[in-house]
């Protein structure tokens, strides 16, 4: 039964303040129960050094043979998994807004950490236009990150792979000047650590096609590009898909009603999804609850989550709707025969 019996007579935007109002007291009061986490820059500092000493003690392990790969990839990303919702919160300024030195250098290092991504402080802007307008066409981040496309081989690739994800899309802008403009967008959101990532990630795939074609390249510095990726760049490359995988899929796109914070997202927590929740921190379960208490850290929605996802059904966000993946992300059940806008190959 509704803890609040005028429920169904609200409006969307009193929906989403209910759950804001519930949301924001349970984190009020697990910070009375729990003074640590009133202590937000430590922890933030704490998760982030714990985060390097893992990727960099996985790392060790597998040069000194103690690791096999498979598994020092995996490590490496589960760790780094943690820095990316750090970078997050950074993002919305939840660590050292008084002290802009430790902010950045914090944002520096969550970038090294996962060199796949784009510049931090340029996702600044991008990651406040997505609440605005999130599932909208002006929503650049999702669409970058495959929201709104069907699902075939092209958005599996383009999931895994954020350089394929803009030259898949590069035959949809309208003309040779908003392609080079895309190109150009692109590689400066990426440098440098972006375009480095990338480009070792495609070397060594080129290397070692052509091994298997009877070809192999026998020269010194492959040894150290297998063991750079093992321990940096396949790492992302599989946290990446993780990370967008969840995320394009549990935000809704295209037919929903702009600044309706309930159409924005579903709660998306099936068995089956959980390899994948692994090595992005439980995204799927907790992101929603993002869009409504914006300045909550990531470790305080874990523990609010059963609040807010009690809440959240109260007032209708959707939780487990599967048939998102057929609908290519659209609000509408029905919508079997969504097409992606042609504006769609916006610069990301």
């Amino acid at each position: 039964m509704s803890s609040n019996p005028d429920i169904s007579r609200q409006s969307p935007h009193e929906r989403a303040e209910y759950v804001k109002r519930v949301v924001t007291q349970e984190g009020a009061q697990l910070r009375q129960r729990f003074p640590i986490l009133k202590q937000q820059n430590a922890i933030g500092v704490a998760i982030l050094v714990l985060s390097w000493v893992g990727m960099l003690a996985s790392a060790l392990g597998y040069v000194q043979g103690a690791l096999p790969a498979w598994a020092t990839i995996l490590l490496v990303a589960f760790f780094a998994s943690f820095t990316h919702e750090l970078e997050h919160d950074l993002i919305h300024w939840m660590y050292f807004r008084q002290k802009p030195w430790a902010h950045h250098l914090m944002m520096a290092l969550v970038w090294l950490a996962r060199p796949s991504t784009i510049n931090p402080w340029l996702r600044r802007e991008i990651h406040f236009n997505h609440h605005k307008h999130s599932g909208t066409e002006r929503d650049i981040e999702e669409r970058a990150i495959t929201n709104g496309e069907r699902w075939g081989l092209r958005r599996f690739l383009m999931t895994s792979d954020n350089m394929l994800s803009v030259l898949l899309r590069l035959h949809r802008a309208p003309n040779r000047k908003l392609r080079v403009r895309m190109l150009t967008r692109t590689m400066a959101a990426y440098f440098p650590l972006g375009l480095l990532h990338w480009a070792l990630w495609y070397v060594f795939l080129a290397v070692h096609a052509l091994a298997l074609a009877g070809h192999p390249v026998n020269a010194a510095w492959v040894s150290g590009l297998d063991t750079l990726v093992v321990v940096w760049i396949a790492p992302n490359v599989w946290r990446t898909f993780c990370l967008h995988f969840v995320s394009s899929n549990m935000h809704y796109y295209g037919d929903i009603e702009d600044g309706n914070v309930l159409q924005q997202c579903q709660v998306l927590t099936p068995v089956w999804m959980w390899p994948f929740q692994l090595f992005c921190c439980n995204f799927g379960s907790t992101h929603a609850i993002h869009h409504f208490v914006v300045k909550e850290p990531f470790y305080v929605r874990q523990m609010t989550a059963p609040v807010a996802h009690r809440v959240m059904r109260e007032v209708g966000v959707r939780f487990n709707d599967i048939g998102t993946f057929s609908r290519a992300n659209r609000w509408r059940a029905d919508a079997r025969s969504a097409t992606v806008p042609s504006s769609a190959g916006k610069p990301a």
